[in-house]
């Protein structure tokens, strides 16, 4: 029976529901002088004045719950708006160098076709996720600088270590190619020769940790702040899904920029 009348109220539309309560109240003051000291008037009164708590804490709870809501729903977009931002250019990029390399050597053309099929794929369906796993994210990574390295006409020395302790790990999508898309762009873009980027991740006792440092064009960055918007865009994510759980030191001398993610369990 209290289900039911719950289902009955809950139908209401809220003007009315209000409309009514503040009809009852003017009622019960016009009425005040009349039966005032009447039993069954006080009860009726003091049963009014509960039900109008009541619906007063209800209301301001339910508007406390649409701001959270209205904050978790405002996080997301602007989660799957930063993530949207991973260099998109790359991808084309990377199509017009393979359009060349189909006459030249359609074998290595074939192995990168592969390998960017696999990047889309992932960015595409796996980037829409709130997490996945370490190893998914690493293959990701290793992908990308197989691409990236053939795109230049020149040697680079790229070397990524990982070291993984335990299985399970979990991490947001999308995030530790930020640096490493930082690396390629001020780094290894514009160096003539002798350009590298060392990556190292370690995952253990619960903890992500990811280094990178590459060299980098003195001349051509020494107006430039270190990061640029890759990093500012790594900083909000990390405000969003890391929140208090994670460390980001970010360094630059005359000749490195080095860059050290710590991502605490969530």
């Amino acid at each position: 029976m209290i289900k039911r009348i719950r289902n009955i109220i809950a139908r209401i539309p809220s003007w009315v529901f209000w409309t009514i309560l503040f009809l009852i109240g003017i009622l019960i003051l016009i009425f005040n002088d009349v039966f005032g000291e009447d039993d069954g008037f006080i009860v009726f009164s003091l049963f009014y004045t509960l039900l109008l708590i009541g619906a007063i804490i209800r209301w301001i709870f339910s508007q406390i719950r649409s701001l959270i809501e209205l904050k978790r729903d405002k996080a997301k977009m602007e989660m799957l708006h930063l993530k949207s931002q991973v260099n998109p250019h790359f991808f084309f990029n990377t199509l017009n160098n393979l359009y060349g390399l189909v006459e030249k050597d359609p074998k290595e053309a074939q192995s990168l076709i592969l390998k960017l099929s696999d990047l889309m794929r992932y960015s595409i369906y796996e980037g829409q996720n709130e997490w996945v796993s370490l190893e998914s994210e690493i293959d990701y990574l290793r992908n990308f600088v197989e691409l990236h390295k053939n795109r230049y006409h020149k040697k680079v020395d790229v070397k990524f270590d990982t070291t993984i302790n335990a299985e399970g790990y979990r991490i947001m999508p999308l995030l530790l190619i930020l640096l490493v898309e930082n690396a390629f762009k001020h780094g290894v873009e514009k160096l003539r020769d002798n350009a590298f980027v060392k990556m190292e991740l370690i995952a253990d006792d619960g903890h992500i940790s990811f280094s990178i440092i590459n060299n980098y064009d003195k001349e051509e960055e020494e107006t430039n702040e270190p990061g640029g918007i890759g990093i500012s865009n790594l900083k909000r994510r990390l405000e969003i899904g890391y929140k208090k759980k994670h460390d980001l030191h970010i360094s630059k001398d005359d000749e490195t920029f080095t860059a050290q993610l710590t991502l605490h369990k969530v």
